[in-house]
């Protein structure tokens, strides 16, 4: 009997089902009542006028897709304005723009770690900086979560290319890296510093320029940024910021920029448009900000357990993975769509409530999301 190669699919079905960690995909409508906690949009952004018109234009004038690769001909003059800008903003030399925020981490981590280099990284990094380490002929160390003497430690006396990691606001707890030390020590090493600012980018710094802006590093020789276009922005995509030098060697070594069709005009209209607004309006950054410490303020004064919030992303922790998925859906029900995270999505295998603060959220949102996620709290959550 000829054996099914797929045979062990149904086993890891199984398992996944019984420690209640199913995953299923949920089509959204266009238009919904639910009062949004679990997008990314933290400015409210996705859905401007400015925004979707200008993507709406772009699609008209440059097509659907952009036909091919940066270097063929995906590369338009809304790309090029799009890197200059978001540089500009976020205070480096120079940026490059990926298809996905994903992509841009990817190109970032392998590129700038040639044969025989070290990388250290944060436990608590994103699954794409963790793909790049495990991608890149570098030795990898990890170490532990938020602690600068784990880097200095793993970069003491190493005389090689060395780059370190992290996160700038890591995307489970919302909780910030300590930059100003990570960069005291990779100064001292030698090493360069990789910060990816998915979650501080318009949300942190002056006027929303992000994490390494208001840790006074932009700009910084030793110092590389990523970013994503799909979270403050409202838009797809993602991009890698830094000195001229880096950016030139991305774009003739980065097998993500080189052999991936490069971003949609529609997309990088879209951010470009989205960009142009936080820096007309920087005050969309301080309230998302507020947002995120009110709704802080109330759960945790309902006795529920939510790590303080250093930007926009919160978190609520179930008292595990069942229990998580139901308290997901009973606020869905009520009205409130919000961020179920569960093992392995969460590095220390704890299930949570994941939800975002946005900056376009009324007093009477605030309070129909904090009220909603409190009465359906399951027990063992307080």
């Amino acid at each position: 009997m000829t054996r099914d190669p797929f045979d062990w699919i149904d086993a890891r079905a199984e398992a996944r089902r019984r420690a209640g960690l199913v995953r299923t995909l949920r089509p959204r409508p266009a238009e919904s009542e639910l009062l949004d906690l679990a997008s990314n949009d933290y400015l409210g952004l996705a859905r401007h006028p400015e925004v979707t018109d200008a993507a709406a234009r772009a699609a008209v004038r440059w097509g659907a897709g952009s036909t091919g690769s940066r270097l063929v001909t995906g590369t338009t003059e809304l790309h090029a304005e799009l890197e200059a800008e978001l540089a500009a903003f976020c205070g480096f030399e120079a940026a490059l723009v990926f298809a996905t925020g994903y992509a841009a981490n990817l190109a970032a981590v392998t590129a700038l770690t040639p044969p025989g280099s070290l990388i250290v990284s944060d436990a608590a990094n994103h699954a794409s900086l963790i793909d790049g380490c495990r991608l890149a002929r570098a030795e990898t160390v990890v170490v532990p979560h938020r602690e600068p003497e784990g880097f200095r430690k793993a970069l003491d006396g190493y005389a090689g290319c060395a780059l370190a990691i992290t996160d700038s606001v890591f995307s489970v707890d919302g909780d910030a890296a300590p930059l100003p030390q990570l960069a005291a020590v990779c100064a001292e090493s030698g090493a360069a510093l990789l910060v990816d600012d998915a979650h501080g980018l318009g949300v942190l710094g002056d006027g929303g320029r992000g994490t390494v802006a208001a840790a006074g590093l932009s700009g910084a020789p030793g110092v590389v940024c990523t970013v994503t276009l799909s979270k403050s922005l409202g838009s797809q995509g993602g991009a890698v910021l830094g000195p001229a030098r880096v950016i030139e060697h991305l774009v003739n070594s980065a097998r993500t920029f080189i052999f991936d069709t490069g971003l949609a005009p529609a997309a990088a209209a879209g951010a470009l448009a989205a960009l142009r607004l936080l820096r007309g309006e920087p005050g969309r950054a301080a309230r998302a900000r507020a947002v995120a410490r009110e709704v802080h303020r109330r759960l945790t004064s309902a006795g529920l357990d939510s790590a303080a919030p250093d930007a926009c992303v919160l978190s609520v922790r179930a008292p595990g993975p069942d229990a998580a998925v139901r308290w997901a859906a009973d606020c869905r029900s009520a009205g409130v769509a919000v961020g179920c995270f569960r093992p392995p999505s969460v590095p220390d295998g704890i299930s949570r409530l994941r939800l975002s603060a946005r900056a376009d959220m009324t007093v009477s949102d605030i309070s129909k999301a904090c009220e909603v996620i409190i009465r359906t709290a399951p027990d063992g959550s307080r």
